[in-house]
């Protein structure tokens, strides 16, 4: 890419950004989602919080404050990445994909931590898991959906629960239950695909594959 190309991502992201500006109720929240994308996006070698803030001339708090209580509507953030996949990258070829990712943890209080299969150590180990939902065609892959997985013990422990701010509705689900739901919104929101795929663990699902279908998608 020339410097030309590359200076004008910045000004596109600044653009994309905007479509996302509604989900947000003040000035501050959108100009910190910007700053930590633009992290995201850039050369750091470790994205933290605190590498990123520092980046953007941001104090490390501010930020990290984004990402913890700041509150802002995640739902219509990612209904609108949806409508615009639709809207912008529908193919009758795309594919969808159903997957999840282990993060290794080594406190015991993030919501959803605990000893179970994560797929970036390839064991079983100490880690957060959350199940994906993503869309992919010969020239473009985006991530659909994403809901953190949280184990059994997690659901019914009140107090663990309360003390990680897990909101009261939510309930314990298989990741195949995860995996439906997300499907569900994805072709309710227009998403059309030429077949989904994933591993064994939904493939033994017959209430997942009965869903798949009833709504005529092929796997």
């Amino acid at each position: 890419m020339s410097l030309k190309e590359i200076a004008s991502l910045g000004r596109k992201l600044v653009l994309f950004l905007r479509l996302f500006g509604d989900c947000f109720g003040r000035q501050e929240p959108r100009e910190l989602m910007l700053a930590y994308v633009q992290g995201q996006m850039s050369s750091l070698d470790r994205k933290s919080v605190e590498a990123i803030a520092i980046k953007g001339s941001i104090p490390p708090r501010t930020l990290q404050r984004f990402l913890e209580s700041i509150k802002w509507d995640e739902e219509k953030l990612r209904d609108r990445c949806q409508q615009i996949v639709v809207e912008q990258h529908g193919d009758p070829r795309a594919i969808g994909l159903v997957d999840e990712s282990g993060v290794p943890k080594s406190g015991s209080d993030t919501v959803g931590v605990g000893r179970q299969w994560c797929g970036h150590t390839g064991k079983i180990d100490n880690c957060v898991v959350a199940v994906h939902t993503s869309y992919a065609t010969e020239g473009f892959q985006c991530l659909l959906d994403s809901t953190v997985y949280l184990p059994e013990d997690w659901a019914n422990d009140s107090e663990r629960r309360r003390k990680a701010h897990v909101p009261e509705e939510v309930a314990f689900r298989t990741k195949p239950q995860i995996a439906q739901e997300q499907i569900g919104r994805a072709l309710d929101h227009g998403i059309k695909v030429a077949a989904w795929t994933f591993d064994e663990l939904y493939g033994r699902d017959s209430k997942f594959l009965d869903f798949l279908e009833q709504r005529d998608q092929k796997f």
